[in-house]
């Protein structure tokens, strides 16, 4: 380290600027805070976290030392580096229990108080003592497209991009693939990691899906990619499992008070009574509507529609019930063209008027 590096103090919080050196042997480094005040402190005890070309000692024509203060007399970035080799790099800090394999991936919005329009930032998160060479990519059908990639020190957040809404389309499926490994030291061997996600984009349109968390001072939506070793299992189902799972009998008695209402496929609504209902309001989707426009709104409901019929495709005989209300009608008209595009094989009608009024179409999957 020399003079005008930045540093901060291993064993306690705070640092400086390098302002000089005492001892026979300059073992102590004397670093002045942020009130002037030079505290000396072993070498040992302080790391380098940035460097001022600018403070470096130069020799002029006359062969006397003096301090660049000029543009002119600072010498070609490049060149300067080659002069002045790196010789020393902190080895990264270790933690007691950082031994397990701890990965996130982390979204933060810019403006938690305008959710409905802010933009948002990803992070990879390394809680562990482990080197990772990352993969970050997103499906684009049935292929993948690389979104970054590269290394991750131990113990680190690390900035992935930024993007808005407009493309949360294209990360409602990504990929963290990764190696892990120390540096300069044995460590024990870590498979290599494979995990998809399926990323619920309805989410970033809800405050409370943004909890406080060690990694952010902001709420964050943190996923899981692997945890304590053990990688965060698969999120897709094939429809075989799930039909295999709904036909498998169960011995134990029935509580109705436990199985009168259940969660639904796909993620909205829930089944009751053997029917599935699905309230399609943007108030039961959303926490907060505020920035939205008719369409934007329109497009949320449409795939919740969309996401439902996905998962109930292959269960015959399955009755849904879609609450779209009376209002306009233009909720119900879309609903309906696209049963008779898209979900030509199934039959829809006009839900009980007695349960729901107007307002609900029931769809019978055939």
């Amino acid at each position: 380290m020399k003079i005008g590096d930045k540093v901060r103090f291993v064993n306690e919080v705070g640092g400086g600027i390098v302002s000089g050196f005492q001892g026979k042997n300059n073992e102590l480094v004397l670093v002045q805070d942020e009130d002037g005040f030079d505290i000396p402190v072993l070498c040992k005890d302080v790391v380098v976290i940035d460097t001022d070309d600018y403070n470096i000692a130069k020799v002029d024509t006359l062969g006397l030392k003096k301090k660049a203060t000029a543009k002119e007399d600072v010498p070609d970035r490049e060149e300067d580096i080659a002069e002045k080799p790196i010789t020393y790099k902190p080895k990264p800090l270790e933690r007691r229990d950082g031994e397990k394999l701890n990965v996130f991936l982390g979204f933060v919005a810019q403006n938690l108080k305008e959710i409905s329009h802010t933009a948002f930032d990803a992070y990879l998160i390394n809680d562990s003592n482990y080197f990772i060479q990352y993969v970050y990519a997103c499906a684009e059908g049935n292929s993948w497209r690389v979104r970054q990639q590269g290394e991750i020190e131990p113990n680190t957040k690390y900035y992935l991009e930024e993007f808005d809404r407009s493309s949360l389309n294209e990360i409602e499926r990504v990929a963290i693939q990764f190696i892990a490994y120390k540096k300069d030291k044995n460590y024990l061997l870590k498979p290599a990691v494979d995990v998809q996600v399926r990323i619920d984009t309805v989410k970033f349109y809800k405050l409370h899906t943004f909890q406080p968390s060690v990694f952010f001072d902001e709420p964050a939506l943190i996923y899981d990619i692997v945890k304590e070793d053990q990688p965060a299992k698969q999120v897709f189902i094939q429809a075989s499992d799930i039909q295999q799972a709904l036909l498998k009998k169960v011995d134990e008695p029935k509580h109705p008070a436990h199985t009168e209402t259940k969660k639904a496929l796909g993620g909205h609504g829930i089944l009751k009574k053997g029917i599935v209902e699905v309230d399609l309001h943007i108030g039961s989707l959303l926490d907060d509507t505020t920035g939205l426009g008719n369409k934007e709104m329109l497009d949320i409901q449409m795939k919740a529609f969309h996401e439902t019929m996905s998962a109930y495709r292959k269960h015959t005989g399955s009755k849904i019930v879609f609450i779209h209300g009376k209002g306009e009608g233009v909720l119900r008209q879309n609903i309906l063209n696209e049963l008779k595009t898209k979900y030509k094989g199934c039959v829809y009608q006009d839900a009980s008027f007695k349960e729901y009024g107007f307002g609900a179409t029931m769809v019978i999957i055939k």
